[in-house]
């Protein structure tokens, strides 16, 4: 996932410690497409910095290894269809802010021809 929020990063070793991982992990992880963290600057080789959602994400990748037994694989496909779920919910939500301000644009419309046609029909 390539979204990144707002807040602490960390470089790998800290971010391994917070998600009690060992750094290669993280690497593996990374390699995977399971974590996407961002980069210091702008080459391959620049640190690595992790955020608060890639170390719930590694603690969520294990716990659905240690708990449920899921294989990487099985991990992989279900932080896939969780990532589309959490897409196609923000396109909802847009979606649902867009149909509200075009209701009450519509609702602002017909108010105002109503006021217009009582005034016409008062005089």
């Amino acid at each position: 996932m390539t979204e990144k929020s707002d807040g602490a990063w960390y470089v790998i070793s800290v971010a391994a410690e917070r998600a009690e991982v060992h750094e290669q992990t993280l690497r593996h992880y990374e390699r995977l497409g399971l974590i996407s963290p961002a980069r210091k600057g702008s080459s391959p080789h620049s640190p690595r910095l992790y955020s608060e959602r890639d170390i719930e994400r590694v603690m969520q990748i294990r716990r659905l290894m240690r708990d449920l037994g899921v294989n990487l694989a099985g991990v992989e496909a279900i932080l896939h269809m969780k990532d589309r779920m959490e897409e196609m919910q923000e396109q909802l939500q847009t979606e649902i802010l867009l149909l509200r301000e075009q209701h009450a644009t519509e609702t602002r419309r017909l108010k105002d021809i109503i006021e217009r046609l009582q005034r016409g029909s008062s005089s």
